[in-house]
């Protein structure tokens, strides 16, 4: 007598009957567009726009004895903060960065706030297995100030802050830092940020460059750059990063 059908031997065997039947396809895994995402802090994860608008004002009238408009304060964001003093006067820069640090240290905790939706993008990402890394012109000092406000620290596996590498944004140099500890290749990583200078270094390390919009500055001004996506909302940053929302 020959062998039974499939459909005799499932019926005599629940082992068979297990092999038989079809296998349905698990659901698809959702897959992160990059194995490494790098943040801006300032304008980027933190709301800190108008703290810095306003210590710049204040160092400007305390040192200088002049008023200096929105603009101003914010023309040159992205770069370390002695940088930025260098250019409106050299000669009086060690002054205006003691007075702009101690203002926006005393006003830093009343001010600073996450933007909305941060942390669930953060989250997100890292259960999704994404290395996440932060590169920001904030001294080391300030930047724990804004860990220690917001509780963020621990989702980063690598923090480059200003002069902690051989240059500063737009320099690559720090991003290259970033992802040398996170052992990612610039083609498997992303920068996000909010500055000319963001962009401009992310170009330059040849890491995917990602403006997002709801910073310091505004569109046109970002798009002039040439980001390799501009977004407008956290929501829109995630479909971009591949992360569902």
């Amino acid at each position: 007598m020959g062998a039974g059908s499939v459909s005799d031997q499932a019926r005599r065997s629940p082992a068979a009957a297990l092999a038989a039947a079809p296998v349905a396809a698990p659901p698809a895994a959702h897959t992160a567009a990059y194995e490494a995402v790098v943040f801006d802090l300032d304008g980027t994860i933190v709301d800190s726009v108008e703290l810095i608008i306003v210590s710049f004002q204040h160092a400007m009238r305390e040192v200088l004895g002049r008023e200096v408009t929105r603009e101003e304060s914010v023309a040159y964001v992205g770069r370390p903060l002695r940088e930025q003093m260098m250019i409106f006067s050299p000669e009086h820069v060690d002054e205006l960065v003691a007075s702009y640090q101690e203002f926006n240290h005393r006003e830093h905790d009343r001010m600073l706030t996450l933007y909305d939706g941060i942390l669930s993008l953060l989250d997100r990402l890292q259960g999704s297995g994404v290395k996440l890394g932060l590169v920001t012109s904030k001294s080391r000092h300030t930047t724990q100030m804004a860990f220690d406000l917001t509780g963020i620290e621990g989702y980063f596996d690598a923090t480059i802050c200003a002069d902690e590498s051989p240059g500063n944004k737009p320099s690559p140099d720090p991003i290259l830092l970033c992802l040398k500890r996170l052992e990612v290749s610039p083609g498997d990583a992303a920068y996000v940020g909010d500055s000319p200078a963001d962009i401009q270094a992310a170009r330059a390390a040849g890491v995917q460059a990602i403006g997002v919009t709801w910073g310091v500055f505004d569109a046109d001004t970002l798009a002039a750059e040439k980001p390799g996506r501009l977004v407008h909302t956290i929501s829109e940053l995630a479909e971009v990063l591949g992360i569902e929302w």
